[in-house]
């Protein structure tokens, strides 16, 4: 059994814990809304690009000359995995179930007999898969000097994996990071980038027939240009993402802490307050036994 000494202790151990986990929760509230701001205005024109570039393909259906960013190399033997997480942890089961994703993604492949290329965005992401398939992993980027995401770095990330697409070291690029719902919720998505996974174009509700544009200059030359700034856009949206759901299960995890410490200090208060007493009562004992002996 621990001394009151032990306890006292422990007690002011777990209170400097809770004022820490309680600092972080502020923090991640104060950075949550600034960050899921973003994210919500990054959405439309990541979507309005989709759509975009799903009615300039219609043009391209079924002919031989379609861009490759679009079509594909005609294989999917290699698959290159984009697995986007955080910098840090203690944000709950952010990093782990973004990495748990690609894993799953990654085993099936390997099962299928498919070639996995790993890149890792953020540390955590490497950290959590580096035991079971850190041999597929061909780079790691880290954005721990990044304050603020920007497009920038999304843009520097897009150019990588255009510059192996073009050296043909993948077939197939997928990117996996974490939509944000909301503070308690955020969602672990895949998102197929080469060949682009493009919505079907805007079609009348009732005679389903498709949306018939004019494009100055030509499809082609305009999908040449788009095609590469829509993989920089849509990792750009994901990182966005990720920063968003990142604070709200820092937020969430910390709350669950912060109240959890309170619970194990009214323990062991309850605890120390018994062992006290019992103390206490022992010494009374053996002070009247004392005097009644004399």
């Amino acid at each position: 059994m621990p001394s009151l000494k032990d306890l006292r202790n422990r007690i002011a151990s777990v209170k400097a814990t809770q004022k820490i986990t309680k600092a972080m929760q502020m923090v991640a509230a104060a950075k949550l809304r600034r960050a899921q701001e973003a994210a919500e205005a990054a959405r439309p024109y990541a979507e309005r690009m989709g759509e975009v570039l799903a009615n300039l393909a219609v043009a391209f259906e079924g002919r031989d000359d379609a861009p490759k960013l679009m079509a594909g190399t005609g294989n999917d033997q290699t698959h290159l995995l984009v697995i986007a997480t955080a910098e840090r942890g203690l944000c709950g089961g952010f990093n782990t179930n973004i990495a748990k994703l690609g894993r799953e993604r990654a085993r099936s492949l390997i099962a299928q007999g498919k070639t996995v290329k790993i890149l890792c965005v953020g540390k955590k992401g490497f950290d959590a898969i580096k035991r079971d398939l850190g041999q597929y992993v061909v780079e790691t980027i880290e954005l721990r000097s990044v304050k603020h995401v920007g497009f920038a770095n999304a843009d520097e990330i897009g150019r990588k994996i255009l510059s192996m697409f073009e050296a043909g070291e993948f077939d197939v690029c997928t990117l996996f990071y974490s939509n944000f719902k909301s503070v308690i919720a955020q969602e672990p998505t895949a998102q197929q980038l080469i060949p682009a996974d493009l919505p079907t174009a805007d079609s009348d509700a009732e005679s389903g027939a498709t949306s018939v544009y004019e494009y100055e200059p030509d499809e082609a030359e305009i999908l040449a240009d788009l095609l590469p700034r829509n993989i920089s856009v849509q990792i750009f949206r994901g990182l966005l993402e990720n920063a968003a759901s990142e604070q709200g299960a820092r937020m969430s995890a910390m709350d669950n802490a912060t109240r959890n410490a309170g619970e194990m200090i009214d323990k062991l208060t309850i605890n120390y307050n018994r062992q006290r007493q019992a103390q206490i009562t022992t010494e009374l004992i053996e002070i009247i036994s004392g005097a009644e002996a004399l």
